[in-house]
């Protein structure tokens, strides 16, 4: 490609409301510009790097036996209907109706649309085990799209849907679907960890996110310094708490003006943090209900979510219901005669002769114990906590420590929920309904193309990985219009690499130099070939590396050669 003809708008200066690295670099080296928030046009250079990603994902999924779909990107009401989500999914689900008035909304995901494909057109378990995917356009209503195409409305999405017959066969398939993504993202040149996650609205138990590292990611990523123990924090989870010491003095009630916080009350009372105890209400089916963790301790919301009991999305209840429900405001509220339901998080059953509110303003209780001063059912002990940095691994082998990590995909274990749900059965050997057991398996596409840029940048651009870039060879070609020489030599060396299937980019245009290789910097191809008349009179050209090191001369005839060692 001649750079003269190419779409490439670069921008000198870095955009004001781009937030992290990918962003701006994105929108500097000409990859997208945003049509509207969260929606962004793919320029040439861009999608070009998508159709590499698309390569990569639909090889590796060929490979493991799946096979490739395109579903629509509208979807009728009635198969959300069915599964329940149409009344359950929130806002970002993009509801319309067409001219007859026929309820439709744009495909955030799939797993009814492949669910309805599958129970038509599959009806023996011969046919099974099954794998589906697609690459294709999503749209999810975001309230708040940032980060530019790491949380876009509209993007590109790899997702896949899995059909088998029982567990041991499901097993098989998603361990298939957990290899593939570890070579995908391998071939991509990415540093990523697959860890254990949430499932979220899709449903589902036992699911597995792969998270690219990066400082700028959104998800926090909890390893353990020994052993192979990883998991998103909303997931994450630590060695059991050590056993509870004896009870000591008896439990008696104090003052505590003016202390509305487990810091407050600490100094007053002289106790650290983890010596007491905090009570928070949250919004329950049937009234609301209580949370308590150790002083130190945070509220991890999504474990709170998925107990009994809760609304969710999870939501806090106010200062009003609380004080209807526990008869104070909140900073006085402790389990001890609490008039709600509650739940306790196993560290905070863990300490003995604690403190907690009385639910008596400006009044806390202390040398509380369980069981001697209240007792909890043993179902009632749960974790609910977010897991802290350096407390010992769940493995027994080392302690946990935090990474960032930018979500490129998650594989799902559903079960039955939507084959169940949508009658979606096959006939056994012995002719009878079977309802099969359902994956789902989805990639970012786009975001990927992002969290690459994260991994692969510098202070003055894009430092694309040779398997994904869109191009492989950058030539630069300085005076191109007024040197004879120049323009020659170029011009062999543009058809040598095309000769040799390089995809390469002539940069052919009348910029100065230096503006030539801020934007050879900037978009970042893995190889620099630069032409110019002071070097060719040795019989030269000049070449560097994206991924570092000094320009150096390199002889005409050795160049193609050069760069096939660097690759």
């Amino acid at each position: 490609m001649r750079q003269s003809q190419l779409l490439l708008p670069t921008l000198k200066e870095n955009p004001a409301d781009a937030d992290v690295a990918s962003h701006r670099l994105m929108l500097r080296a000409g990859l997208i510009r945003q049509v509207a928030a969260g929606v962004y046009t793919w320029l040439p250079l861009g999608l070009r790097v998508i159709r590499k990603l698309e390569q990569i994902i639909r090889e590796e999924l060929n490979r493991s036996g799946a096979q490739e779909v395109l579903m629509p990107v509208v979807q009728p009401a009635e198969l959300w209907e069915e599964t329940g989500r149409w009344s359950k999914m929130g806002p970002e689900l993009l509801r319309f109706k067409d001219r007859h008035e026929r309820d439709f909304c744009l495909g955030p995901t799939h797993e009814e649309i492949i669910t309805d494909l599958f129970r038509r057109e599959v009806h023996s378990y011969r046919q099974l085990p099954c794998n589906f995917y697609q690459i294709q356009t999503k749209f999810r209503d975001e309230i708040r799209p940032r980060f530019g195409v790491m949380r876009a409305r509209e993007f590109t999405m790899k997702d896949g849907y899995s059909f088998d017959l029982d567990q041991a066969s499901f097993d098989c398939t998603y361990q298939t679907m957990y290899d593939c993504y570890c070579r995908i993202l391998t071939r991509m040149d990415l540093d990523f960890r697959p860890v254990e996650a949430d499932a979220g609205n899709i449903g589902g138990s036992n699911t597995h996110e792969f998270q690219v590292l990066a400082e700028s990611g959104e998800d926090i990523i909890v390893y353990a310094t020994e052993g192979d123990y990883a998991a998103n924090l909303e997931r994450a989870v630590g060695a059991p708490p050590p056993p509870r010491a004896e009870a000591g003095d008896a439990m008696r009630t104090v003052d505590t003006p003016d202390c509305t916080t487990i810091a407050a009350v600490g100094e007053l009372l002289s106790l650290p943090d983890s010596q007491c105890v905090k009570t928070m209400l949250v919004r329950g089916e049937d009234g609301p209900l209580a949370i308590v963790l150790r002083g130190d301790h945070e509220l991890n919301e999504i474990k709170v979510e998925n107990l009994p009991g809760v609304v969710r999305p999870l939501a806090f209840a106010d200062e009003s219901e609380i004080v209807a429900a526990v008869g104070c405001k909140p900073g006085s509220i402790g389990p001890v005669g609490l008039a709600v339901p509650f739940y306790v998080d196993e560290y905070a059953y863990a300490v003995a002769d604690f403190c907690c509110g009385a639910n008596d303003e400006g009044r806390h209780h202390i040398n509380v114990n369980w069981d001697r001063d209240l007792a909890v059912p043993a179902e009632r002990i749960v974790d609910a906590r977010n897991v802290v940095a350096g407390e010992p691994a769940p493995n027994g082998q080392g302690t946990l420590a935090f990474l960032r990590g930018i979500e490129v995909g998650h594989i799902f274990q559903l079960g039955r929920i939507y084959s169940e749900s949508m009658g979606a059965d096959v006939l056994d050997q012995d002719g009878k309904p079977l309802i099969p057991i359902m994956g789902c398996y989805g990639m970012g596409v786009t975001r990927l193309v992002a969290a690459i840029i994260e991994q692969n940048h510098d202070e003055v651009g894009i430092k694309w990985p040779a398997p994904v870039a869109p191009f492989q060879v950058h030539i630069v070609a300085l005076n191109y219009g007024k040197s004879d020489a120049v323009r020659d030599a170029a011009d062999a060396l543009y058809q040598a690499c095309l000769d040799a299937n390089m995809e390469v980019l002539l940069d052919d245009t009348d910029d100065r130099p230096g503006v030539k290789f801020a934007d050879a910097d900037l978009i970042g191809i893995p190889h620099r070939i630069t032409v110019g008349d002071r070097v060719l009179k040795e019989g030269n050209v000049e070449y560097k590396a994206r991924s570092g090191g000094d320009a150096e001369p390199v002889p005409v005839a050795d160049i193609l050669n050069r760069i096939t060692q660097e690759a």
